[in-house]
C-alpha cells in the first residue's frame, strides 16, 4: 500500500508540475511575446478612436460668394446594428425632438432597409436644448449618436437646386465601390447630384481623428488627442450668384429655364431651371410628403430643364437659317410674296399671317413662315442643318455636369437612319420654322445665340479657374452677319414681334428672336388654351447690347401658350444685368402678386400639401439615385413623343400670343406675365 501511495503521489505531483509549467510558460508567452497585442486591446477597452468628418469645400460664384457652404450644426444619427429595439427607439427620439408623424414613419423604413453598419440621419439643425436632452440620455440609448459638426447649407435654396445638386449619406453601393471608412461615419455625406457629385473627390477633404477615454458604458471621460480635419477644396464657378437667383425667381409661376452667357468668354452666368427643389431638404433626407408633392407636380420640379429639357426651337432658329441662305447665295433684297402661305409642289403650306412682299429683314422681324418655306426648299435643308450644327445645335459641350441631352438637327440621312424613310418636302417646311424633328435644349439655344452674335466658336464654360482660350472665328462674312443682327434688332426695337422686350435702359438695346414651339398637333389643341400640357412652349433667344454683343442667352417657358411668356422674362433678366436696381424693383412688384419668392411659395405649398394628405403618400425610393434616374428616363420618353408630330406638316398658329398659363390648383393663381402680350406677336 505504501508503494502504491508513493507511486500515485509521484504521478499526481508530476501532473501538477506539468500543469504549473504549462501555465507558467503560457503566462510568460502572453507577458512577453504577446505583450504589444494585448496592451493595445486593453487600451481600446478604455480609448475610442473616431474619425471626424471633414468640412466640405465651398462652391462659390464668380464673385466669391457661396452657393453651397457649411454651417455649425447639432445633429443626431442612429446606427441600426446597435439598436436593440429600433422602432421603440425611433419613437422615443421622435418624442424628444417633436418630429412629425410622417418623418417618424420614414425613419422606421430607412432604419429597417439600411445596412446595419451605415448610420441613418434622424435630424439635423437641432436646437441646443434638444441636443442636450438626447446627450444626457445616452447611457440608455445605445446606438444613438448625437454630434456637433457642420452640415451643408445652400443660401439661395431652390434657385440652385438643379445646378449645385445636394449631398446625402453614402448608399451601400457607393460604400462597396469605395471602402473608405469615412463613408460610414455618422454625419458624413457625399455629393449625390449636380456639381456636388461631379466634384465629390475635391470637395470631400481629409477627415480628422479623435481619441477619447471612455467608461465601460461608453461615456466620454476626457479627450486624449485630436487631429484636425482638412477642409475640401473650393470650386469656383462662372455663375453670377445674384443673377442666378434673380432669373430663377423671375420665372415665377411658370415652368421653364433661363441661360445667360458671356459671349466673349463663354462664361455661363446663369443656368436657372424652375420649378425646382430645395437642396437643403434633400440633404436632410427627403420625406415621403415632400417627395410625393414634387413627384406629382406636372411641371416636373425634379428635372433640370437647362440640360435635360428638349424642345422644338420654333422661330428662334430663323436668324440662323437666314445666315445659311446668305451663305448659299440668297440676297437680303430677294423677296417673296406671302399670301398667307406658300405653295410647294401640289400642296399649300400656311403662314400665320398675310405679310405681302417680304425681304430678309422683314422675314426675321415679323417671322414670316412663307419666306423660310421658300428659301429652305431652294437651297436644301441639309445646308441649313450643317450651319445649325456648327453653331452648337444638336451638340454636346465639355462641361462638368453629370449628363446633358443633345437634341436633334434633322437631315435626310438622319431621317433615313432613324425611320427608314426618305426626306419629304414637308420635312423641309417643318424644319425651316424650327418644328418637326428639330429638338434643342436651352443651353444649346444660348450657345447658338452667342455664336451668332459674335461669329466665333465660343464654348460654354462653367469653371472660373479653367483656362480661357480665345474663340476661333467661323470666318463669316461681316456684312452677312450684320444683316442677321439687324433683323434680330428689328424684332425688338423695330416693327417686330417682341417690341415689349425693349430694355427700360437708355442707350442699351437688346436684339432677339421670338419662337413658339408646338407640342401637339392642331387637331388636339390650339396651343393657347385647354389643358396646360397641350399648350405651346414659348421661347426667346437674345443678345445685348444689340450693337456690341456682350451677353447672349435663351429663355424657354414650357406650355406658356406662346413666346409672349418668354421675352418679358428675358427683358427683366437683362435689365437686372445692366441696372440691378431697376430689375429688382420689377421683380418685387411681380412677387407681391405671386405671393412671395419662389422659396416662400415652395414652403407654403409643402405645408398645404402635408396638411391635406398627411402621411398617406407614396414613399420615396430607398436610393436617391433612383429618383433622378426615373426623371431622366421620363424626359427622354417625352422628347421622343414630341418628335412624333414631325411625321406631318405642323401648321402655324393663327395667334401665337401667350395665353397666361394657369398654375396648378395648389399654386397661387395669378398671371405669370403682368404685361398684356402685344398684338403684333405672331412668331410661330
Amino acid at each position: 500500500m505504501r508503494n502504491t501511495f508513493e507511486r500515485r503521489t509521484v504521478v499526481i505531483g508530476g501532473i501538477q508540475a506539468s500543469v504549473a509549467l504549462l501555465l507558467a510558460g503560457r503566462m510568460g508567452y502572453l507577458a512577453i511575446a504577446e505583450n504589444e497585442k494585448y496592451r493595445l486591446e486593453s487600451e481600446s477597452n478604455r480609448v475610442n478612436l473616431t474619425l471626424v468628418p471633414p468640412r466640405r469645400g465651398w462652391i462659390l460664384d464668380r464673385n466669391g460668394s457661396p452657393l453651397a457652404s457649411n454651417r455649425a450644426d447639432f445633429r443626431v444619427d442612429v446606427v441600426p446594428d446597435r439598436l436593440s429595439d429600433p422602432e421603440a427607439m425611433i419613437e422615443e427620439i421622435g418624442g424628444l425632438l417633436d418630429l412629425e408623424a410622417d418623418r417618424i414613419t420614414d425613419l422606421k423604413t430607412k432604419v429597417t432597409s439600411a445596412r446595419g453598419f451605415a448610420p441613418v440621419e434622424v435630424a439635423s439643425g437641432l436646437q441646443y436644448e434638444q441636443f442636450a436632452a438626447l446627450s444626457v440620455r445616452l447611457p440608455d440609448m445605445q446606438g444613438v449618436v448625437p454630434q456637433r459638426g457642420f452640415s451643408r447649407f445652400y443660401p439661395t435654396a431652390s434657385s440652385v437646386g438643379h445646378l449645385i445638386g445636394y449631398v446625402g449619406p453614402a448608399s451601400a453601393e457607393e460604400y462597396e465601390q469605395d471602402r473608405n471608412p469615412i463613408l460610414i461615419t455618422p454625419g458624413y455625406k457625399i455629393g449625390k447630384d449636380g456639381l456636388e457629385k461631379q466634384f465629390e473627390l475635391g470637395l470631400r477633404g481629409t477627415p480628422g481623428a479623435r481619441r477619447v477615454e471612455v467608461t465601460a458604458g461608453g461615456r466620454i471621460v476626457r479627450d486624449l488627442e485630436t487631429r484636425d480635419d482638412i477642409q475640401g477644396d473650393a470650386v469656383k464657378l462662372t455663375i453670377d450668384g445674384p443673377l442666378q437667383d434673380y432669373a430663377a425667381r423671375r420665372i415665377g409661376l411658370e415652368s421653364g429655364s433661363v441661360v445667360v452667357m458671356d459671349c466673349r468668354t463663354g462664361d455661363l452666368l446663369c443656368m436657372a431651371s424652375m420649378p425646382s427643389f430645395d437642396p437643403n431638404s434633400f440633404s436632410d433626407g427627403i420625406g415621403s410628403v415632400e417627395y410625393s408633392m414634387l413627384r406629382e407636380d406636372q411641371r416636373v420640379p425634379l428635372r433640370n430643364k437647362v440640360l435635360k429639357g428638349l424642345y422644338p426651337p420654333g422661330s428662334t432658329v430663323k436668324p440662323m437659317h437666314t445666315l445659311a441662305f446668305l451663305q448659299a447665295g440668297v440676297s437680303p433684297d430677294d423677296t417673296i410674296v406671302c399670301g398667307g402661305g406658300r405653295r410647294i409642289g401640289n400642296r399649300f403650306f400656311n403662314c400665320h399671317s398675310n405679310h405681302g412682299v417680304v425681304n430678309m429683314d422683314r422675314a426675321i422681324a415679323q417671322s414670316c413662315d412663307s419666306y423660310f418655306y421658300h428659301f429652305a426648299q431652294q437651297i436644301g435643308f441639309d445646308k441649313v442643318a450643317a450651319l445649325a450644327k456648327q453653331l452648337g445645335m444638336g451638340q454636346e459641350f465639355d462641361l462638368p455636369v453629370t449628363s446633358q441631352f443633345y437634341g436633334t438637327v434633322p437631315t435626310s440621312d438622319w431621317k433615313f437612319n432613324k425611320f427608314g424613310r426618305e426626306w419629304a418636302s414637308f420635312d423641309t417646311v417643318n424644319a425651316s420654322i424650327g418644328q418637326g424633328y428639330y429638338l434643342a435644349s436651352p443651353l444649346q439655344l444660348a450657345v447658338m445665340s452667342a455664336r451668332l452674335a459674335t461669329g466665333t466658336k465660343v464654348n460654354p464654360r462653367l469653371l472660373l479657374d479653367a483656362p480661357v482660350t480665345p474663340p476661333e472665328s467661323f470666318g463669316f462674312d461681316p456684312a452677312q452677319l450684320a444683316h442677321v443682327h439687324q433683323g434680330m434688332s428689328n424684332v425688338v426695337n423695330g416693327a417686330g414681334t417682341a417690341r415689349r422686350a425693349r430694355l427700360p435702359i437708355e442707350n442699351v438695346q437688346i436684339a432677339g428672336k421670338t419662337g413658339t414651339a408646338q407640342v401637339v398637333s392642331l387637331s388636339v389643341s390650339d396651343g393657347r388654351s385647354g389643358p396646360w400640357k397641350y399648350r405651346d412652349h414659348g421661347l426667346f433667344t437674345f443678345h445685348a447690347p444689340a450693337n456690341n454683343p456682350r451677353y447672349a442667352g435663351a429663355v424657354v417657358i414650357e406650355h406658356g401658350g406662346g413666346s409672349g411668356a418668354a421675352y418679358p422674362i428675358a427683358r427683366d433678366v437683362m435689365t437686372f444685368v445692366f441696372d440691378p436696381a431697376k430689375g429688382v424693383e420689377a421683380l418685387r412688384s411681380l412677387e407681391r402678386q405671386w405671393g412671395g419668392t419662389a422659396q416662400e411659395r415652395l414652403e407654403r405649398r409643402y405645408a398645404s400639401y402635408a396638411a391635406e394628405r398627411g402621411a398617406t403618400v407614396t414613399p420615396p425610393p430607398q436610393r436617391d439615385e433612383d429618383i433622378f434616374d426615373r426623371v431622366e428616363a421620363e424626359a427622354r420618353v417625352e422628347a421622343e413623343q414630341t418628335q412624333e408630330i414631325g411625321e406631318t406638316f405642323v401648321a402655324p398658329r393663327e395667334d401665337q400670343n401667350a395665353s397666361g398659363a394657369t398654375p396648378p390648383p395648389d399654386a397661387i393663381v395669378t398671371p405669370s406675365n403682368p404685361d398684356p402680350a402685344p398684338t403684333s406677336e405672331t412668331a410661330p
